[in-house]
């Protein structure tokens, strides 16, 4: 799949939940309350942010990684296996999980700059 086929599935996922909304010019991704729960890498790769426990399940049910950018691992981003990217059904509640996650975490205060 091209990157655009990708992102075109990415955004249909997106756009599937209710409250999530798409971010990002050139980097797609999902957040809220200052948290990221999804992003779409410059490798071309779909990762979802969820909790321990369901993080371990995915990756063994998917044969699924952790996400690595600029050689750190991201241990709380799993790598959604492309063939799980063309199934929009199947991938939504690993979607909805990833939302939920974040919004039970503490909101990031804002660094914007308040206007005079």
């Amino acid at each position: 799949m091209t990157r655009d086929e990708k992102i075109a599935l990415y955004e249909k996922l997106v756009a599937a939940h209710p409250g999530a909304e798409r971010k990002g010019a050139t980097i797609p991704y999902t957040s809220l309350n200052g948290h990221m729960y999804s992003q779409f890498t410059k490798a071309d790769e779909l990762a979802l942010r969820l909790p321990a426990d369901e993080r371990i399940k995915f990756i063994e049910k998917y044969k699924a990684k952790l996400l690595e950018q600029y050689g750190i691992v991201q241990k709380e981003y799993v790598v959604v296996p492309d063939t799980l990217l063309k199934k929009t059904a199947e991938l939504k509640p690993y979607f909805a999980m990833s939302f939920d996650y974040v919004s039970s975490l503490k909101p990031k205060p804002t660094t914007k700059a308040k206007k005079p």
